[in-house]
């Protein structure tokens, strides 16, 4: 029987849902900066080439997020609360769900994102994947919480920044654009981003909740 095969019989099951959420954390950075850089892009073929990637990093988060779900009914012991486990992969879920939504409605509507406010968003959404792998990658072991409770800060510093540049940039959109199609396409682009940073703020307070029982 080969070592790597007895490392995964005797392997704790639990170390499973930290590897999977780290996983998590890993691809939800990659489509963070996959948007960032769709936003920037002037070329309207190679944004749709790059919300292809960000679909393919959304699909395997969807497996990852499944397979969570089948960890939770299969082990009996986990490394905290079912019900914070549920609520965590649920948020993160929702991340990689709104950041693709984001990118989706820019090319279903061909809207172009060279507009302050959609590229501040994208750098908001980035910096706010950044902060949730932080946190997350502490919790397998406990020992970075002032790191951890640093990012979660932060977090909801992003969110209630993304909260201002939506108001701001749907302000400027009435004021500005005459074409009311338009308006509401790029209304709904922002929707979709200023949720995204919402759901960080969800998966900080999951994190937050497993921090005060657990550490």
């Amino acid at each position: 029987m080969g070592i790597k095969i007895l490392e995964r019989l005797f392997r704790p099951k639990n170390i499973v849902f930290y590897e999977l959420f780290e996983d998590v954390v890993e691809k939800l950075h990659e489509m963070g900066i996959k948007l960032k850089e769709m936003v920037n892009e002037p070329d309207a073929n190679k944004r749709s080439s790059i919300r292809a990637q960000i679909k393919d990093l959304e699909n395997k988060n969807d497996n990852n997020t499944h397979q969570i779900f089948t960890e939770l009914g299969r082990n009996f012991i986990t490394p905290f609360d079912r019900e914070d486990i549920h609520y965590l992969a649920n948020a993160l879920d929702d991340i990689a769900d709104y950041i693709f939504a984001s990118a989706k409605k820019m090319i279903f509507y061909n809207i172009n994102p060279n507009e302050t406010g959609i590229q501040k968003m994208a750098e908001l959404i980035l910096q706010g994947t950044i902060e949730i792998k932080k946190a997350v990658f502490g919790l397998r072991n406990m020992k970075k919480l002032k790191e951890m409770t640093e990012a979660m800060i932060k977090i909801n510093s992003i969110e209630n920044q993304a909260d201002d540049v939506f108001d701001m940039s749907i302000e400027k959109l009435f004021e500005q654009e005459n074409d009311f199609k338009e308006v509401i396409k790029k209304k709904e682009v922002y929707q979709a981003m200023e949720k995204a940073t919402d759901k960080c703020e969800d998966a900080a307070n999951a994190i937050e909740s497993i921090i005060v029982k657990y550490a």
